[in-house]
């Protein structure tokens, strides 16, 4: 750690400070200065300014805000007033609706229909000079899926078609086909049209997608391209064990990928080699899966990712939008820049879209996108904000984000924990039941880890190991992750056999990539657990409908981890001393038994191993005279625990407590899901935060020194959007745990500027006390 003191100065001389610190963000970490070139009068942002070395643009533009024009906005956009908002939220970009459904600007392009009060206004253009002229940033926003019915009559078969023949449709739009001339000539058309008119930086894309899963398209040119690939039809129903709909998927994939190239390759070609093309892309695995968008692929591939993923859902919380960042981080680096969309009027399940959303959901949203690594980008839908409450957020966190950008980009996480998914594993197990089957499992942990305050980050599955040794993983949670190739299962094994610890639950590993189910588990000689003949995991509709239904049923506290007491005995004595049940009971000690919900049956377990758990099959409900339990005991395991030859220790969870901490918020289920992560790990956190509430915390190295968020989640809302107020709460003991600590010679708030209160400092560890949280802080740990 560097051995510079801290001072008593000033908030911003203190941030500009550590600014100077070692080249720890060599490039990337400079407010946006003005460019240094002209086109066409306009100053180039792709050129890199004084200062700021040669990365493009799209590396180096960290904050965005977004106006999305309606179509009257052509009568009344104001430029003079947005450009004084761009300045005082701080913005480096501007995302600019250019054309797709309607253009902005004059476009010569045939059935690309200008806007209805456009006129001979050049919107689009005006807009655009502006931008340059302030040294912003421009994505032309496009919206490249739908058009009006003029264009439909005029080239039908440019537009998806249902098994019948009639046209998909959106509102009142109709949907085009992504194997149609409409992605091949007419979007081309216009992207070459805006890049060689108007240069700006690059492209975003609203909804490029196309139709998604639940809308095959029967056109000709989709029957041609698909039976000169497969030999077949389009499928006409969705069915995922016949080969040929398998393939339609894939095909699928294959089909928004090439799009994605070949977009950029006209846009470099017209506009520069800088002037990509980034389709805007969402935070849902699940929606991902179901609109044909790679993640992987995408990610990898992607210059900037622009996230359309503008509100929380109530089932996943604030604390979602972080580990939305670092799983995108995880697969595209960490060093990619990746803006978010903020809706600042009231989205949810029904969209207000011109009345503001309540400020501290807004901040909330955005400071878990900061602890994610995520960047910030205003949005307001239309130019006349009547409810003026939209500004209030982005006029005081952007500027926030600009004084302390050094230290929000260019990091690494510390964790020592990796939850792992995998698209194809949304598609071919989750299927047509995706939220049940792979996002529960999922949730149930992110939400226990978070509530637990440990570090984790999101791996794909093809990464494990790449991921394990860059950020020195010492544990991999499987959440029910059903399809695994060979090829991956061999790499969690490897992993294991270095020492690695293990956590897997459900049917993980128990399918091939296409969802078929294996004879056994495919890491069944690691974790130590066998099916038999029959079981219903084998079996997609009992698979499915275990997961779905809910009975009374419980886990028992095995008997030799009871204290060795065998038979019968009352409930409410208070039994021999619990120093025997194993640690991850711990937080149990005053139950034999936890409330379950699910269904299990009988498993192989290889000798050696510990089954702390065990199922307890229905209760009666009703009535209440007949509630007890008529089988009291089984032998059918709910939880198995082991050491292999390595050391490693490895879980196996038959009990799907993540899917049911997931649905049912029970803390039992939460306490045991992270319970067994503290005994795979050893108990060795790299970090330990104590004090009251719920607070995500996401722990980051970069340069020499530590970046520690903290978001204050402890509302009545946390569960159920909007929140209307921030509760302050506090105090916490901050422990940072790590060779790496060693030599810290303090620790200052990002938000207010104060230094925090040394606890204790030693070989490996030093902690600091921070007095009160009202909604995040950002400590910096030098």
């Amino acid at each position: 750690m560097s051995e510079i003191p801290f001072r008593e100065f000033s908030r911003r001389s203190f941030l500009q400070g550590l600014v100077g610190v070692g080249a720890l963000v060599a490039t990337g970490g400079a407010a946006r200065s003005a460019p240094s070139e002209t086109r066409n009068g306009v100053r180039s942002s792709a050129e890199p300014g004084i200062g700021e070395g040669r990365q493009p643009w799209y590396r180096r533009t960290y904050r965005w805000g977004q106006t999305n024009l309606a179509e009257i906005d052509a009568q009344r956009f104001d430029i003079v007033w947005w450009r004084g908002y761009w300045k005082r939220t701080a913005v480096q970009g501007v995302v600019v609706n250019a054309g797709g459904i309607v253009a902005y600007y004059p476009t010569e392009v045939p059935f690309h229909r200008r806007a209805r009060f456009l006129g001979e206004r050049d919107l689009f253009g005006e807009i655009v000079h502006a931008a340059h002229e302030d040294g912003l940033a421009v994505f032309a926003r496009m919206d490249s899926n739908r058009a009006d019915e003029t264009f439909y009559r005029a080239h039908p078969d440019w537009f998806a078609h249902d098994a019948d023949g009639q046209p998909y449709k959106s509102t009142d739009l109709y949907i085009a086909c992504v194997n149609s001339p409409y992605y091949d000539e007419h979007i081309p058309a216009i992207l070459r049209e805006v890049a060689m008119r108007y240069h700006p930086d690059g492209f975003t894309d609203n909804n490029w997608n196309g139709p998604m899963r639940h809308q095959p398209c029967f056109c000709p040119h989709c029957q041609r391209k698909f039976r000169a690939r497969a030999g077949s039809d389009v499928p006409r129903r969705a069915d995922w064990n016949d080969p040929v709909y398998r393939e339609w998927i894939g095909w699928n994939y294959e089909r928004r990928l090439e799009i994605w190239d070949a977009f950029n390759r006209i846009t470099r070609s017209a506009g520069g080699s800088d002037c990509i093309w980034v389709g805007m892309m969402a935070g849902s695995q699940n929606w991902q899966a179901r609109v044909f968008r790679d993640d992987r692929e995408i990610y990898r591939r992607a210059e900037l990712i622009m996230l359309d993923h503008q509100r929380r859902s109530d089932n996943e919380g604030f604390q979602s939008n972080a580990e939305t960042g670092r799983r995108l981080h995880c697969v595209g680096g960490w060093d990619k820049v990746i803006p978010e969309s903020m809706a600042t009027y009231q989205a949810a399940e029904h969209n207000l879209r011109l009345a503001a959303k309540p400020s501290a959901e807004v901040r909330l949203w955005a400071e878990e996108a900061f602890a994610g690594g995520i960047q910030p980008w205003w949005h307001h839908v239309g130019s006349d904000q009547q409810d003026r409450r939209v500004f209030e957020v982005p006029l005081s966190l952007w500027p926030w984000h600009r004084d302390s950008e050094v230290f929000l980009v260019n990091r690494r996480p510390v964790a020592s924990v990796g939850l792992v998914w995998s698209q194809r594993n949304m598609n071919f197990f989750g299927r047509d039941d995706a939220g049940t089957l792979v996002d529960d499992p999922w949730n149930g942990f992110t939400q226990a880890l978070v509530r637990s305050r440990i570090p984790y980050v999101p791996v794909h599955v093809d990464d494990v190991e790449r991921v394990a040794d860059e950020l020195g993983l010492r544990l991999l949670i499987l959440p029910n992750l059903g399809a695994m190739s060979e090829e991956q299962i061999a790499g969690v094994r490897r992993f294991v056999e270095k020492g690695g610890a293990l956590f897997a639950t459900g049917a993980s590993s128990l399918c091939d990539l296409t969802g078929t189910p294996r004879r056994d588990f495919g890491l069944a000689d690691v974790v130590g657990v066998h099916l038999p003949e029959g079981h219903y995991l084998r079996d997609e509709r009992r698979r499915l409908a275990a997961a779905r239904d809910w009975s009374q049923t419980y886990l028992r506290v095995s008997p030799e981890l009871r204290g060795g007491i065998d038979g019968p005995r009352s409930g409410n004595e208070p039994g021999p001393a619990t120093s025997d049940r194993h640690p991850v009971l711990h937080g149990l000690e005053k139950t034999d038994i936890v409330g379950f919900g699910g269904a299990l049956e009988p498993i192989v377990v290889d000798p050696g191993a510990s089954v702390p758990l065990t199922f307890v099959p229905p209760v009666p409900n009703m009535p209440v005279e007949s509630v007890w339990m008529p089988t009291p005991t089984t032998e059918i395991p709910a939880l198995v625990l082991r050491e292999n030859g390595a050391g490693a220790r490895i879980a196996y969870l038959a009990a799907d407590l993540d899917r049911r901490f997931a649905r049912d918020f029970l803390p039992d289920h939460g306490a045991l899901l992270a319970n067994i992560v503290c005994w795979a790990l050893g108990d060795e956190l790299p970090l330990v935060v104590t004090g009251p509430g719920l607070i995500d915390c996401q722990l980051y190295e970069q340069g020499g020194r530590f970046i520690l968020h903290l978001v204050n989640l402890t509302n009545p809302a946390a569960w159920r959007s909007p929140a209307n107020e921030l509760i302050p709460t506090g105090p916490f003991r901050i422990e940072i745990r790590g060779q790496s600590i060693h030599g810290a010679s303090g620790a200052r708030s990002l938000v207010t500027g104060k230094e925090l209160k040394p606890l204790e400092a030693g070989a490996g560890r030093a902690a600091w006390q921070l007095d009160s949280i009202l909604d995040h802080e950002v400590v910096v740990v030098r």
